[in-house]
């Protein structure tokens, strides 16, 4: 009887060890890209692009955009769109932070206006934030997030809870961005403590996201990128950018390289 109560007692042990193990669930940033693991996709990646991919996504998708359709290459871009009605679709082309000639609109958040997207596809293609949705695209989930939806991003995770998870930012052809990284580290600021932290990224993410959380505007116009638009006289699309928890709509891949619109 003593043996039978101590197996029992040494196999909930093992359950409970087991239990635990498996709720360890890890958190990831890389800041481009190219420094992912080549080998692996997470349970879940969130692509970020702040200045300006994934907020023009998400405020696309908030307007009443049927789907964002991303492509890393402007001649694909062209050449799907053409096959889907012309009153129900949209070309956004950038390259350099500048429109791409023969597209409707650039990389510009405050052109999704309701009157322009309400049931349209937005087929869109960006100097960095399309490449990084094209690097995680196999990922069981894969979503964009930015400031203005960062809530939302959080939200979502906090609910389905994913094993591992990757913030990955876009950077700029290949290196480091100051607002990929901010926007990283405001969502990691928020599933902190629930996740284990996975890399030192993280930390530093978290880190800088805490010095600037109330001047971003001031870190995107000190950024390469924000000056880079600045010279284009973007100065109102820093602003939007900027603005954090504005919007409730989540980006969900739905197929590769299609993205939809989760309302959280």
């Amino acid at each position: 009887m003593v043996l039978t109560s101590n197996c029992e007692k040494i196999n909930c042990y093992f359950k409970l060890l087991f239990l635990r193990i498996k709720a360890i669930v890890k958190l990831f940033v890389y800041h481009t890209p190219e420094l992912c693991p080549s080998e692996i996709v997470p349970d879940c990646a969130v692509a970020i692009d702040v200045l300006r991919a994934t907020t023009t996504i998400a405020t696309a998708l908030h307007a009443g955009a049927e789907a964002v359709q991303a492509f890393s290459s402007i001649d694909t871009l062209l050449e799907v769109s053409a096959t889907w009605p012309s009153h129900l679709r949209l070309k956004a082309g950038e390259r350099g932070g500048a429109k791409v000639q023969g597209c409707d609109l650039g990389n510009s958040p405050l052109d999704c206006t309701p009157e322009l997207m309400q049931d349209k596809r937005l087929f869109i293609s960006t100097t960095n934030g399309t490449r990084a949705l094209e690097r995680v695209r196999d990922a069981r989930v894969v979503m964009t997030a930015a400031l203005v939806n960062r809530q939302a991003a959080v939200d979502y995770i906090l609910a389905k809870q994913p094993e591992t998870i990757w913030l990955l930012g876009s950077g700029w052809e290949g290196g480091y961005s100051l607002e990929d990284t901010v926007c990283a580290g405001a969502i990691a600021y928020k599933l902190l403590p629930e996740y284990e932290i996975g890399n030192d990224e993280v930390i530093a993410a978290i880190a800088l996201y805490r010095q600037w959380q109330d001047n971003l505007l001031d870190l995107f116009k000190q950024s390469s990128h924000g000056q880079r638009l600045l010279r284009l006289n973007c100065d109102a699309d820093l602003a939007y950018c900027a603005q954090t928890d504005i919007l409730n709509t989540l980006p969900i891949q739905t197929e590769p390289g299609v993205l939809k619109s989760l309302a959280v």
